[in-house]
């Protein structure tokens, strides 16, 4: 099945008299005839569904057809984006442990890695993402257990060279985890890069009606575990009966160890309901990603003609720098537009208070046109030197296109334009 049929298909398939519309299963138990049959759940969970803080018949649909989008072995929800990145790295680290990573990624993604894992006793060797292959591999410890990039950084726009880092990633023995947030699936599918794990903020496109938080991890099976750099995944989990998530799993022991495991202990798993209309948000997935791209090209060279704006960073622009980066990994940009007005924090903030059907909230990726202020809101936590590092002006707006009309949100564009100018 191609992706536009795999968002309406793929996860849920209706038996004789079923209910064509994924069903939302609203319970919090499951019950077996015997005792031993509850057991060997207990002993490995993916022989059936025992407790809705390790599976549930709705979000598990889900969790296939995110899976099925990506060419994975299998995915995981979560309760947020920030649980599945937090998961997903936790699968692999412990305290004593290293990562590698760019720093232009989202803000509280900065916060966890940098402050929030240091706790934990996880350090983060920041990269730049056009330091050299020598400089890259040169930031590596014995310990370091994995790389980490963004394919569309948030608010940064910057474009991933995700073969370049998989390539080092692996020639150091570890994985390549991606948030593909941005892109989505329908977009970028990193795992064909040679990225290995594969995470995202599922609020954001693959929801699209801000109606839901959540996250999920993907596993591409293709990384191999026993190279003696893991020992959690090959060694016998004594919290399991022994059980080596190698040995018992192969290809899906990444995965299957973060459910088994990490899902026991943490208890971020989403509720049916939340998974329901994220499936709602998925079936049109390809349909909205496709309008969203071409009302943000659309904007981005609107912007460009502005005399009050400075520069405007979206990839899909042949004069951006990371255009042929996008050209090789992208099939769109996106519909999140990043650029930096003339005169600062003040001139942005006009800009801002003065649009009409723009909304300015804490949230992107939404059917609706809606705005923000990184260096102020959600980046307000990062020192000066972390916001240029992370590739954020005191000027720059991050504006998410909508799926109104393109010459309302122009309009509304050059309205707050002309008061920044003021």
């Amino acid at each position: 099945m191609r992706d536009e049929t795999k968002c309406l298909h793929a996860g849920y398939t209706p038996g004789n008299g079923e209910p064509r519309v994924l069903p939302i299963v609203q319970s919090t138990t499951y019950v077996y005839d015997s005792a031993a049959e509850v057991a060997a759940i207990f002993d490995d969970p993916t022989k059936g569904l025992c407790y809705s803080r390790f599976g549930n018949p709705t979000v598990m649909a889900v969790e296939e057809k995110i899976n099925a989008l990506e060419g994975g072995v299998g995915a995981m929800c979560t309760t947020s984006g920030q649980a599945a990145t937090l998961l997903s790295i936790l699968n692999i680290c412990s305290a004593g442990d290293s990562i590698v990573s760019t720093p232009t990624i989202y803000g509280g993604t900065i916060n966890l890695f940098s402050f929030t894992l240091k706790k934990l006793g996880i350090e983060c060797i920041y990269v730049d993402r056009d330091a050299s292959v020598e400089e890259i591999k040169a930031a590596f410890k014995p310990n370091t257990k994995l790389v980490f990039g963004e394919t569309i950084a948030n608010p940064a726009l910057k474009v991933f060279d995700i073969e370049k880092f998989a390539n080092i990633a692996h020639e150091m023995g570890v994985p390549l985890i991606m948030d593909n947030t941005f892109a989505t699936p329908i977009l970028c599918k990193p795992f064909e890069f040679g990225a290995d794990i594969v995470i995202h903020s599922t609020s954001k496109y693959m929801d699209g009606h801000a109606v839901q938080i959540g996250g999920v991890i993907v596993d591409s099976g293709n990384f191999d575990w026993t190279n003696g750099k893991f020992p959690e995944l090959t060694e016998p989990d004594e919290s399991y009966h022994g059980i080596s998530y190698t040995e018992s799993y192969g290809k899906m022991a990444y995965i299957v160890k973060a459910r088994m495991q990490l899902m026991r202990d943490f208890g971020v798993y989403p509720a049916a309901h939340s998974a329901f209309l994220l499936n709602l948000g998925l079936e049109t997935l390809p349909v909205r990603m496709k309008q969203y791209c071409a009302n943000a090209m659309a904007v981005a060279k609107h912007l460009e003609e502005s005399p009050v704006v400075e520069s405007v960073l979206y990839p899909g622009l042949p004069s951006n720098e990371d255009y042929e980066l996008a050209q090789k990994y992208l099939k769109g940009c996106s519909g999140v537009i990043s650029f930096i007005i003339k005169g600062g924090r003040p001139a942005a903030a006009r800009f801002m208070d003065s649009l009409k059907l723009a909304s300015n909230e804490v949230h992107v990726a939404d059917i609706r046109t809606c705005v923000l202020h990184p260096a102020s809101e959600t980046h307000r936590q990062l020192t000066d030197e972390q916001l240029v590092a992370a590739g954020i002006n005191a000027g720059m707006v991050r504006f998410s296109v909508g799926l109104e009309n393109i010459e309302d949100i122009i309009e509304d564009l050059d309205r707050a334009l002309q008061a920044a100018a003021e």
